[in-house]
């Protein structure tokens, strides 16, 4: 029925670096004597340099040592499962393309800075809802890059859908603009749109996005969503990305790409817990099929082994 499953085995097989990481740091570590000050210390500095960021780590801690205190936890040993429950309770994510699709035809307009990885991600999600006759169209509005149109149009022909788009440095707006006139008539199920790259730093750029944004809301008919799609390589770095993203567009979701390639995946808990949005998707590899659900307890079950 839905698109994209959760891929027990493939979000295993790219969680492996993160998780080697994560275990051989705190392997040994709730084997430690006594619950004291310089046990807090220790534990907020590792969750740190675990890629999940000062502001995430210090309210794990807290929270802990809330939770610590009203269960009248006196061992370490006990403190690993009550660890495991709080960043449980920050994780968050749902697949809400399946949601709508149900009931609502969707934009699915796809941000990120250059190198994220989006176009490929684009594919990975047209492809899965395709494969369950789900109506999709793409729109190449990422006119700037040289040869962003003609990526898109490979895979538009790989996957026989079909590619709305215009000539290189056409203005973007437009293009949204008849790729969705073009879905309406044509009863598509799933529209979505590939933008440029841009720094969140580049004021133009951004505004640009707001002006793409507020076209697709312009028609009724469809629900839009937006998806951002960081580099799991990125870190802490892809906080900020998010942060900023999310001033100009409300993000929906978050497609983490590269995850099979980097020790970093702590990032996942950083996005849920400091900026409130999901984790929807995964990349697990390079294929075409190489996409999943993003599974919290798998996540956790890995990272936290006992």
């Amino acid at each position: 029925m839905f698109g994209i499953k959760k891929n027990s085995s493939k979000n295993k097989e790219s969680l492996e670096k993160t998780k080697s990481f994560w275990n051989n740091k705190f392997g040994n570590f709730f084997s430690k004597s006594e619950i004291n000050d310089d046990f807090w210390y220790d534990f907020e500095e590792m969750l740190i340099t675990s890629d999940i960021g000062v502001k995430t780590a210090f309210k794990v801690i807290e929270k802990i040592k809330e939770l610590t205190k009203t269960n009248n936890i006196k061992t370490i040993l006990e403190i690993k499962p009550v660890m495991r429950k709080v960043l449980s309770e920050m994780l968050t994510s749902e697949d809400i393309l399946y949601k709508n699709l149900d009931q609502n035809k969707t934009i699915l307009l796809v941000v990120g800075v250059n190198g994220a990885g989006k176009t490929t991600s684009i594919a990975k999600i047209a492809n899965s809802y395709s494969k369950i006759n789900k109506k999709v169209m793409l729109v190449a509005a990422d006119t700037f890059r040289a040869g962003a149109i003609d990526q898109l149009k490979i895979w538009g022909e790989r996957l026989s859908l079909p590619v709305i788009h215009n000539k290189p440095s056409s203005d973007p707006g437009a293009v949204v603009y008849d790729a969705i006139n073009s879905a309406y008539s044509k009863n598509v199920d799933l529209l979505i749109i590939d933008t440029a790259g841009r720094l969140h730093t580049t004021h133009n750029l951004m505004e640009e996005l707001r002006k793409i944004y507020n076209i697709c809301n312009t028609n009724q008919s469809y629900t839009v969503k937006v998806i951002l799609v960081l580099d799991s390589n990125t870190g802490q770095n892809g906080i900020t990305q998010a942060e900023n993203f999310k001033k100009v567009v409300k993000c929906d979701g978050v497609f983490l790409t590269k995850l099979d390639g980097t020790a970093k995946g702590g990032i996942a808990i950083s996005i849920s817990a400091e900026l409130n949005i999901p984790i929807l998707f995964v990349g697990t590899g390079e294929k075409i099929d190489d996409i999943s659900i993003f599974d919290k307890d798998l996540f956790l079950s890995q990272i936290l082994k006992d």
